[in-house]
């Protein structure tokens, strides 16, 4: 069985860890004092690869005991935030504004703590310098301090300042998703990288597309996507990327204006230049070296041709073909299936292709419902296969469907032959970007995920599903969100003030009775 969450998120915070001098350098240098370097305790932290990434005591450690033990507040901060400050080496710094002065790549940062004493107390000294990069040693970045409070507190700085600005940081939000859907048994992320808004992810074979991300620091190169592929490999979960085509796809014009029909109207992408067809096979081809998953969704919902009927060079093409906007819409949906069976993928469209032109879709293509309920049935009788997520039960960004209505809402409905319920893939519940950010996202998923993946893996019996209230999964179901509590995921209660989803507790008590 299917099991599927899909995940619209158009962006991440993402740049090359080389060092941005003019900001990092000049702006934020704070003064101290003069500080000789012969008089302080020299810890050097080495970010060359991850055989070398460790705390090298120096010869100028202090006397005291204090500060030279391993298990130190200062050692154990170094271990703490050396992966996050150092990320592995890139090789460009694609997507710097060009005004931008960029300082060498830093692999090494020397910390310099002239009293090794940790007590914390009221008006120690928080003073420190950051050389960056050290003016000794362009690589090196040079820390000197007076306290141990001073090293932590630059140590922060450079998580606050280097991270978020600079450094590539690891897709964490995602992998969190996807260490929830592996507790929940949900195994397939339905990755929807693009859209309208913003296009994220590089594409070596077009590498001007993510242009059109929201900024050049919300971007996935390949080897993140890579990443996360391999992720949800290790935890029982396939990952299907999908592209939104024709529609959905304005932000692709940034980086290549072709693609638009006009520079007023920007989607849906421009049916008439052999352009837009060779890159989408180049954007499949990319695709293929890193998600291996059977599937690609190739989106095709919501499609406006007026975009087309409006353009007068399009319009023309039209006419001289005898295509209403109808019939290049079609023309499209069936083009990019081909290129992306070509590609050995099996075609993933949205219902609106089956809804207008099902008996000339190619016959591996997998419809996947969401209008509403009833489509599923007509999908599988005429021998197509079918994703349900019927937005009325099954959309997460709809905050008004509670957990109840996720838990009955049943893929089989009204779907009786065993041959047609054999092409009932799954179900899939949707996570679309516009209702959330990494501030609530887990909450806003879970736990009414939760009461769909149990639906999803249980035996259909209809008789038993209209006899039984979804209130007998209550005691499951909160003791399933307070596992997740534990392990780290912020997941919602499962009755909470307003019985929607997201609701904070309706008051003081235990996990389980929330």
């Amino acid at each position: 069985m299917l099991a599927a969450l899909i995940l619209s998120v158009s962006y991440k915070f993402r740049s090359s860890n080389t060092i941005l001098a003019h900001q990092l350098h000049d702006q934020y240098r704070q003064s101290t004092d003069e500080m000789g370097n012969d008089e302080f305790d020299h810890r050097e932290l080495d970010s060359v690869d991850n055989a070398k990434r460790k705390v090298e005591w120096g010869s100028n450690a202090t006397s005291s005991n204090e500060g030279s033990s391993q298990d130190s507040v200062l050692f154990e901060a170094v271990e703490r935030y050396r992966a996050l400050i150092f990320s592995r080496p890139v090789s460009s710094v694609a997507g710097l504004r060009s005004s931008a002065v960029v300082a060498p790549l830093i692999s090494c940062l020397r910390l310099h703590v002239q009293s090794a004493l940790e007590n914390l107390r009221f008006g120690v000294d928080e003073s420190y310098t950051l050389a960056m990069p050290d003016p000794v040693n362009a690589s090196q970045a040079l820390i000197q301090a007076n306290t141990v409070l001073a090293s932590l507190l630059v140590l922060i700085f450079l998580l606050n300042a280097v991270l978020y600005i600079l450094s590539i940081r690891p897709p964490r939000v995602i992998k969190e998703v996807i260490d929830a859907m592996s507790y929940a048994k949900l195994n397939v992320l339905h990755w929807h990288i693009v859209d309208t808004q913003s296009f994220p992810l590089e594409i070596p074979s077009y590498p001007k597309l993510w242009e059109g991300s929201f900024s050049p620091w919300e971007r996935y190169t390949m080897d993140d996507a890579q990443d996360i592929v391999e992720y949800a490999r290790k935890r029982g979960v396939n990952v299907m990327p999908e592209l939104d085509v024709p529609g959905h796809a304005a932000s692709w014009g940034v980086g290549y204006p072709q693609l638009w029909p006009s520079a007023n109207c920007t989607q849906p992408l421009d049916v008439t230049r052999n352009f837009t067809f060779r890159l989408i096979d180049g954007i499949i081809s990319d695709f293929a070296k890193v998600f291996r998953f059977d599937f690609v969704h190739m989106g095709g919902d919501e499609v406006n041709t007026s975009c087309w009927t409006e353009t007068p060079r399009i319009e023309k093409w039209l006419r001289e073909k005898n295509y209403s906007g109808f019939d290049a819409y079609k023309q499209f949906v069936l083009q990019a299936e081909s290129v992306s069976a070509a590609r050995g993928y099996t075609p993933v469209n949205w219902e609106e292709p089956f809804n207008l032109f099902g008996a000339q879709l190619n016959r591996k293509t997998v419809i996947h419902n969401w209008l509403g309920r009833g489509v599923a049935a007509k999908v599988v009788k005429a021998g197509l296969r079918c994703i349900v997520s019927n937005q009325d039960a099954w959309y997460l960004d709809h905050l008004d469907v509670p957990w109840q209505t996720f838990y009955s809402n049943e893929p089989w409905a009204n779907v009786t032959e065993a041959s047609e319920r054999a092409l009932v893939l799954g179900g899939e519940v949707c996570m679309w970007g516009e209702m959330v950010d990494a501030s609530d996202i887990q909450q806003t998923i879970w736990p009414r995920a939760a009461a769909a993946a149990e639906r999803l893996w249980s035996n259909f019996d209809e008789q038993r599903l209209a006899k039984v209230q979804p209130d007998a999964m209550l005691p499951r179901l909160r003791h399933f969100r307070c596992l997740l509590n534990e392990r780290g995921i912020a997941s919602a209660p499962v009755v909470g003030l307003q019985g929607r989803g997201r609701d904070p507790p309706f008051g003081p008590g235990s996990c389980y009775s929330q």
